[in-house]
């Protein structure tokens, strides 16, 4: 588990003072892969290379499986961060080194025999899908096969946390698409919690169970995706599952309807239409791939205003139907 408190990044350069992270508290339960989704400049990866204290926050504690890193030692601190891997964006490999000699580095200098080294690189190699490129060099190499020696290389040491920087934006949509379900095979294979940090929605839709939402240095939202999906005034929902903007038609007659999994794929508008007598239209919304479940979000308008009794009752039948209900 990884438990962020009050964490707060300050920078200061000629005079200037800047606020990278504000105050970000976050929890990330064992086993998950956590999404932190934000513009350029939001704070993401400040936050992320906190997380191993690459960067010291100015206040605030980061605690790691029960540690808390922020106070330990330079040495401590060095052992803890064995059980770190990271990803870069722009893998960081060794070009004069082979795919093998890159992934058994973090080996080498934690004095890894040489054996053990040769059968764990074996394994990760399997792991990954390039046992036939072990003695290929870098240059030789796509840029997902790249990223997949950055994934392993930062699985090299058994850690329990993987952090992922960007991991898949210098990727096309295709290989981005094979490096996601590689970590998510990854993270179910060996147990390790995933951290990612993005701009793009369709990676926290693809493998994210939660996510955070960043903007100029603050978590704005967070919580996990199933929640969040299912609550009509999620910002990040908003992104995930967009919906739009309310239209002209008169306000007392919109409703946005948020539901996953089974409720996805049944005819709820349908049955709520006959049952109440009235007639719903789709305005906007869709449903979508969300960390391997179905999940919607619409934008209906009714044919009708309803009153008190009545409301309460369409909202009753669709949330016995597993549909939440809001005004936009």
């Amino acid at each position: 588990m990884i438990v962020v408190d009050s964490v707060t990044k300050v920078y200061e350069n000629r005079g200037m003072t800047v606020t990278a992270v504000d105050d970000v508290s976050l929890t990330v339960g064992s086993g998950e892969i956590h999404g932190i989704l934000g513009r350029s400049g939001a704070g993401k990866t400040t936050l992320l290379r906190c997380l191993n204290l690459l960067e010291r926050p100015t206040s605030g504690t980061i605690t790691v499986d029960g540690l808390e890193l922020v106070g330990l030692s330079d040495a401590d601190l060095r052992s803890a961060r064995q059980r770190i891997g990271t990803v870069f964006q722009h893998f960081n490999l060794f070009h004069a080194r082979t795919v093998s000699d890159n992934i058994a580095f973090p080996l080498e200098i934690t004095g890894v025999g040489r054996s053990e080294r040769r059968a764990r690189v074996a394994e990760l190699l399997d792991l990954v899908g390039l046992t036939d490129r072990a003695n290929a060099f870098p240059s030789q190499l796509s840029g997902g096969q790249k990223q997949r020696v950055g994934i392993a290389r930062a699985l090299a040491a058994h850690p329990s946390v993987l952090l992922c920087d960007e991991a898949t934006s210098a990727l096309d949509p295709a290989t981005t698409e094979q490096i996601l379900d590689l970590i998510k095979v990854v993270n179910e294979t060996t147990g390790v919690t995933v951290v990612l940090i993005t701009h793009e929605s369709g990676v926290v839709r693809r493998i994210c169970d939660s996510a955070g939402l960043m903007e100029d240095g603050r978590l704005v939202e967070s919580g996990r995706l199933a929640d969040l999906l299912a609550d009509p005034g999620s910002r990040l929902a908003e992104q995930l599952i967009p919906v739009g903007r309310p239209t002209d038609s008169e306000p007392s007659v919109e409703y946005i309807l948020s539901f996953r999994s089974e409720s996805a794929t049944e005819p709820v508008l349908s049955h709520a239409s006959r049952e109440l007598g009235l007639d719903v239209s789709i305005l906007s919304g869709s449903v979508e791939q969300v960390g391997g479940r179905t999940a919607g979000r619409l934008r209906v308008a009714l044919s009708r205003p309803l009153d008190g009794p009545d409301h309460d009752r369409f909202v009753g039948f669709l949330a016995a139907q597993g549909v939440m209900v809001s005004r936009p």
